[in-house]
């Protein structure tokens, strides 16, 4: 069995799910934040500002920015209520429409009286959104929080702006203590780029779509037919009863993870493509792939439930 992200029809489409402008607190223009992404070779762009009070509950505008061979789509970090740790809640959706309804979130701390992260949430994705929990990490989210988001389709597993800011990027350990439990949510790699700081072009999804469309990829996402990067391409993940084969650009480390410590690793030099058995799994009902090049950039498979 194909993973979605290689089984469904159409190509891969390279971009980054949250960004950030002038319209918030990033350092450039959203035309000059498009046009660099499309010059990095990017196939489109969701910019993200910060949808709080004191910018004025921004949606930014890309349409104009879009052009042959690139597109945008629109959204939004939304935000409102306390997590366990009391700082607010901080959550990607992709996919907003222009009219969405504002919370009551004047600033970057809770207030009194407004609606929960979990219920901001639910709003988004009944909106059309594609939902993920940002930077957990970077957050300091517990498990706790994690759960009560049931909205969530993802969990950012890798951010390259808390990487380069506060080394501290990671999602994988609540993304899998989530699958765990049975919650089927994807991972996406993001940049989290504010273009203060080398916060940019680290951390993409490469969405599997027949057309570079808003819809067609809004649709993939939501579908989980894709994959994430640093840097290595996953060219397919084949899953049988008794192994994984992955094929991919050349890297030296596969590993597989499943449910709580089963993981195998496969090490070599210049690997295309190896194939890891699946002995350590028999108990595991989901099974994820990560490849790790020479440079040490990963790449991520979104998660298959056997």
């Amino acid at each position: 069995m194909l993973l979605p992200a290689f089984s469904a029809p159409g190509r891969f489409w390279r971009g980054n799910l949250h960004t950030h402008s002038d319209r918030s607190d990033g350092g450039l223009t959203p035309q000059e934040v498009c046009r660099r992404y499309r010059a990095e070779g990017y196939d489109f762009l969701a910019l993200t500002d910060h949808f709080v009070g004191a910018y004025g509950y921004p949606i930014t505008d890309t349409e104009p920015f879009r052009e042959a061979g690139f597109t945008t789509l629109l959204g939004a970090e939304i935000h409102s209520g306390a997590m366990s740790n009391g700082e607010l809640w901080h959550i990607l959706a992709v996919g907003l429409p222009e009219d969405f309804q504002p919370p009551h979130a004047p600033g970057f701390a809770p207030v009194a009286g407004q609606e929960t992260g979990p219920q901001i949430a639910a709003r988004a994705r009944a909106a059309g959104a594609f939902v993920a929990i940002a930077h957990p990490q970077w957050s300091g989210l517990t498990l706790e929080d994690a759960r009560s988001l049931e909205a969530a389709h993802a969990v950012e597993i890798y951010n390259h702006g808390c990487a380069m800011g506060c080394d501290r990027a990671d999602g994988a350990a609540i993304a899998d203590l989530l699958l765990s439990e049975g919650r089927r949510v994807s991972l996406v790699a993001t940049d989290d780029a504010h273009f203060t700081e080398p916060d940019h072009f680290g951390g993409w999804v490469m969405v599997k779509a027949e057309e570079n469309t808003p819809d067609a990829l809004l649709d993939a996402l939501k579908r989980g037919a894709f994959y994430s990067s640093q840097g290595p391409e996953l060219r397919a993940v084949r899953l049988d009863a008794n192994a994984v084969t992955v094929e991919s650009t050349a890297v030296q480390t596969v590993i597989v993870q499943g449910h709580g410590s089963a993981a195998t690793a496969v090490h070599g030099q210049s690997l295309t493509s190896a194939t890891v058995p699946l002995e350590r799994f028999r108990n595991s009902p989901w099974l994820r792939v990560t490849v790790i090049d020479r440079a040490g950039k990963r790449a991520w498979s979104n998660p298959v439930w056997r």
